[in-house]
């Protein structure tokens, strides 16, 4: 790897060293890279407005435009999120580890914080931010490395000369990320509804949803 971000983890040889690391640049409001269960993925705390407006900068996207947040359990999720009935929620246990991401009506609090009325989650298929999202126990901003308008970017090398100046840690796998995103689906309503089609077929998911 190019040494151009001093702190840059590859996780399959320092997993433990990436997880503390990670937690401490989330509480202290850094903006990092990690792999998910899709592609990699900008991560910071979801409630610090500062955060927000970093990856927003160097995304060069409308920062109207809201962040996929990943979250460890269903129950955490709960602490977020309305979920309507036990139906809703044993669909998301019977969905989840996956790259399935979710639109759900936030709770008043976090509607209050988040200046929004629904918010989207996953809990990834992917161990190494399952541990880390075990650790903070909290949501987590996940959205694509990429400038506005160009291809995500999936190769630690080229993700470095890229936002090596602009990001606090780069966390990588040398295991191939597959260049696919998460299929997401709008359960704000009373049964599912597609909203982008990815990894995961909706008809698969729809089988769930008794």
């Amino acid at each position: 790897m190019n040494t151009q971000v001093v702190k840059s983890i590859n996780i399959d040889e320092n997993f433990d060293q990436a997880i503390k690391l990670a937690t401490e640049l989330f509480f202290n409001g850094g903006v990092f890279i990690y792999p998910t269960d899709t592609i990699y993925g900008f991560g910071g705390n979801p409630f610090n407005d500062e955060v927000l407006r970093k990856i927003t900068k160097i995304k060069g996207r409308p920062d109207w435009k809201r962040y996929i947040h990943l979250i460890g359990s269903v129950e955490i999720l709960s602490k977020y999120a309305d979920i309507k009935s036990e139906k809703f929620y044993d669909f998301l246990l019977s969905i989840w580890p996956n790259p399935i991401s979710v639109v759900l009506k936030l709770n008043e609090q976090t509607r209050d914080i988040l200046g929004s009325d629904t918010g989207a989650f996953r809990i990834p298929n992917n161990r190494f931010c399952l541990r880390f999202l075990n650790e903070i126990k909290m949501p987590l901003i996940s959205t694509s490395v990429n400038r506005s308008g160009k291809e995500p970017m999936n190769d630690p090398d080229m993700i470095i000369q890229e936002f090596g100046k602009e990001i606090d840690a780069l966390f990588y796998s040398s295991q191939k990320s597959f260049f696919e995103a998460s299929t997401v689906i709008d359960l704000s309503d009373d049964k599912p509804k597609l909203i982008r089609e990815g990894k995961i077929k909706f008809s698969e998911i729809i089988k769930n949803f008794i």
